[in-house]
């Protein structure tokens, strides 16, 4: 690889959308842009304008190149995570949002709609995606957060403490018994891939904590069950639940909650990519049969 130092901006990105295609990136070209656009801070939009006169490569893009083509994952080179509305801060030690990740947002927001003060939580925030998204959103909203890991509560304090997200350390098995039956709302994207289902992009396997992915349990499915149940103590009666999980999942996890007897209106919901990603839930109140 050259040190694509004295190359003109266009020149450097083109060679860097041919090296990241070849390492197997998935998004080289839009990738080779965001790294450029790491080193100058214009914007996509400027930095593509750029391109088309002679402006030079930015100094150290070559090293960024470099890493992003051993499947470092972007997120961590540049240090931030762009989700709906949010710029986090991610690195090492933190699972990075995903896309899909924002129809779960979508669907509390829309179901706290006209409420006056509603109460929510996000059980496993991670980088605090969720429950930062629904506290920027939503001001009225009083929001909640239980983080796991001491690596991905630093990484979801620095990201929710501007937010007014009240912020704990605790497992999500039986954090906030205090709590029991004061939420509106219970959301989680808690780790559900089976024991032996190690991911094939390099950038999951290697860089995504494993306590962030991997459910527990031969089918993954010990902390979503896990999560279900902590959901049925948080709420009061009448409280909405929703979870995001493996598309081949969504069944199992409908039958779940239904033998558990405390659901009702259960719904399972499109990612936008069409895929069955997660599922809903209202809390029986006491006169349910």
């Amino acid at each position: 690889m050259t040190t694509m130092s004295g190359q003109s901006l266009a020149a450097a990105v083109s060679e860097a959308t041919a090296l990241l295609r070849d390492a197997g990136v998935p998004s080289p070209r839009v990738d080779a842009e965001l790294l450029a656009d790491h080193l100058l801070g214009v914007g996509l939009g400027r930095l593509r304008a750029l391109m088309l006169g002679d402006a030079p490569a930015p100094e150290g893009y070559a090293e960024l190149v470099a890493e992003r083509a051993r499947r470092i994952p972007l997120q961590h080179i540049t240090g931030v995570a762009h989700f709906r509305y949010l710029k986090l801060a991610v690195g090492p030690g933190v699972f990075i949002p995903r896309p899909e990740t924002e129809s779960v947002v979508q669907l509390v927001i829309d179901h706290i709609k006209g409420m006056i003060h509603p109460r929510i939580v996000d059980l496993g925030t991670g980088s605090g995606a969720i429950a930062g998204s629904i506290a920027l959103e939503v001001p009225c909203a009083e929001v909640h957060a239980v983080e796991y890991s001491a690596f991905a509560h630093a990484w979801a304090t620095k990201n929710l403490a501007p937010l007014g997200v009240h912020l704990v350390l605790g497992d999500l098995r039986n954090a906030l018994p205090e709590l029991n039956g004061t939420f509106d709302v219970v959301v989680s994207n808690p780790p559900y891939i089976p024991a032996e289902a190690v991911p094939n992009e390099p950038e999951v396997a290697l860089h995504d904590p494993p306590e962030a992915l991997y459910g527990g349990g031969a089918d993954g499915m010990d902390l979503p069950t896990a999560a279900a149940a902590s959901a049925a103590r948080l709420l009061m009666p009448g409280g909405y639940f929703v979870m995001e999980h493996a598309e081949v999942q969504a069944t199992w996890i409908a039958a779940m909650m239904k033998r558990t007897g405390v659901w009702t209106g259960i719904a399972t919901h499109l990612d936008l990519n069409g895929k069955e990603r997660a599922t809903s839930a209202v809390l029986a109140g006491p006169d349910h049969e």
